[in-house]
């Protein structure tokens, strides 16, 4: 007897599943407004060089800025760079000093702000970016800070899928909890930027446990055919996070207590740990018989199919348990030993980058589209559901593979269509940018679905925490990636639209998972792919 027969006896998806979504989705809320929590946290407002002796009288303020202070094209005063000395303007008394009309002779001298930067609060009371100056010279620092975040979330993903394997999906995702919360709350105190860094990175690293957990512990309860829906339902949560942190940044200007907002959801999602089920799965592939049958009892209660405890006999439990012979104890190792799983490793691997790449490439900087923060990440969110509601129905009827390479493939167009657009066209990198942004959300809805269906029972946690590694890898190296920009102005759009087809690309080599039932065993995976190699040498039957 197979788990999805055993599944079936007791409610593949019912009030126990619906319940088991609801207390997951809290996660979900919280990881989207920690990955974009930069968007506001670490925004630069506009600032130019602090100047002394600024006059008091407002009216005499701009011609005192337009004779310290170089201008751009646009008009606007430069952000980094002051006049060595003051520059002629006409006859004019500013304060105590009387400028005198006249041509500067040659190029006027410039030198950077040595006095620190004056910054307009008028959107946010303070960022990272005011408090520690991190503009200009130093605006790789700002960069670096999303960084350590998603090398953390990486490190985290390794320790969170390894750790899940061996000791279960509820304990770890007790011990994501409490840590996000500690660590978060360390990060709203931090009283120096190497601190800010350093607990950020931490509390990514904890944050990963949700990316790793949560979703094979929806699946592991779940029937084949409601797989699809329910994978969707949960990922609208993702939604209401992003949606959600718009209106907090809006309400909240300064960036320590919107870090503190974003950190107390945690207390709810401990104490809710107390109803959350642990995976009867895992548990009867780690020989914990007597466990998994208090949950499989549970659930056949709450689905309304009563089960009396001989209908769930330790020769029945057994059966199940007898089809597991495969590893124990996983490791990363165990994802390259046969020939299938080191094929599906390796395309997830570089199918997770490109995803992870080019979405955080797209999300993390969206200025010079004439919108302010707060009206593009409501619109960021906006698209998303949409996204999810297409993803339905491709999954559905299109299936895995087809669905994330297409999407993939229009992230990659989108990138490309907007380095023939000219920078004044606002109108239209906004339409692309959120056109972009529906085909990349799906993309990474996709993914999710896609890469636990591959793997079997026993190293779903294990693939998923290296596919997850790989994805933040991708995430921390997408703000930097920006940063090219110096180099070449649209070399950035360039390696995220390519990084993207080719992750496309990489899809097609993978089978289909529409309707299969999750493979239990290494053993599984094995034999589906010869079953597929042979079908394919038969080809079909002739009637």
């Amino acid at each position: 007897m197979s788990f999805e027969e055993l599944l079936d006896k007791v409610g593949g998806f019912g009030p126990f599943q619906l319940r088991n979504l609801v207390l997951l989705s809290l996660p979900r809320v919280l990881l989207p407004m920690h990955f974009l929590l930069p968007v506001f946290m670490a925004a630069v407002p506009a600032h130019h060089c602090a100047l002394p002796g600024v006059p008091a009288n407002l009216s005499q303020q701009d011609l005192w800025l337009k004779a310290h202070l170089p201008q751009e094209t646009d008009g606007s005063f430069s952000s980094c760079l002051r006049f060595a000395s003051p520059q002629p303007l006409p006859n004019v008394t500013l304060g105590t000093e009387v400028y005198n009309s006249g041509e500067p002779e040659g190029e006027p001298l410039t030198v950077p702000c040595s006095q620190g930067w004056e910054y307009d609060r008028s959107e946010f009371s303070s960022t990272i970016a005011t408090e520690w100056d991190l503009v200009c010279q130093r605006r790789g620092l700002n960069k670096i800070t999303s960084t350590c975040f998603f090398i953390g979330v990486l490190v985290g993903a390794v320790v969170y899928g390894y750790l899940s394997d061996r000791f279960g999906r509820r304990r770890l995702l007790l011990v994501a909890y409490i840590s996000s919360l500690v660590l978060g709350l360390a990060s709203a105190a931090s009283v120096n930027y190497i601190m800010f860094v350093t607990t950020r990175m931490l509390t990514g690293s904890a944050l990963a446990g949700f990316t790793i957990i949560v979703l094979p512990l929806e699946l592991e309860w779940l029937a084949v055919e409601h797989r699809t829906v329910a994978g969707v339902i949960s990922t609208i949560f993702w939604t209401g996070g992003v949606l959600l942190l718009a209106l907090v940044g809006y309400l909240i200007r300064s960036w320590r207590w919107l870090l503190l907002a974003v950190n107390l959801p945690c207390i709810p999602g401990i104490i809710s740990i107390w109803w959350v089920p642990e995976s009867a799965r895992w548990l009867l592939t780690q020989g914990h018989v007597e466990e998994a049958k208090k949950y499989l009892i549970n659930c056949a209660k709450l689905n309304g199919r009563p089960m009396s405890e001989d209908s769930l006999s330790q020769e029945v439990l057994s059966k199940v348990v007898a089809m597991e012979k495969g590893v124990q104890r996983p490791s990363y190792l165990d994802l390259f030993r046969t020939s299938q799983l080191r094929h599906i490793s390796l395309c997830c691997m570089v199918i997770w980058f490109g995803v992870n790449f080019s979405y955080y490439g797209l999300i993390l900087d969206v200025s010079g589209l004439g919108l302010n923060v707060y009206q593009t990440q409501l619109l960021i969110g906006a698209v998303e559901l949409p996204s999810k509601i297409l993803v339905y129905f491709l999954v559905r009827h299109v299936g895995r593979r087809l669905t994330e390479a297409g999407m993939l493939l229009g992230t990659a167009l989108t990138f490309g269509i907007s380095l023939l657009v000219s920078s004044d066209s606002k109108s239209w990198l906004t339409a692309l940018v959120m056109t972009g942004k529906a085909f990349s959300e799906s993309a990474f809805t996709t993914a999710y679905l896609f890469t636990a269906e591959l793997y079997p029972t026993v190293l779903r946690q294990t693939g998923l925490g290296l596919s997850a590694l790989m994805g933040r890898l991708g995430a921390s190296l997408a703000p930097l990636a920006a940063l090219l920009d110096g180099v070449w102005l649209l070399l950035p759009r360039l390696a995220y639209g390519g990084l993207a087809l080719l992750a496309a690309c990489t899809v097609l080599l993978l089978p289909e998972t529409k309707k299969a039932q999750l493979p239990e065993t290494i053993q599984d995976v094995e034999r589906k792919s010869t079953q597929e190699e042979d079908t394919q040498v038969q080809g079909p039957e002739l009637d």
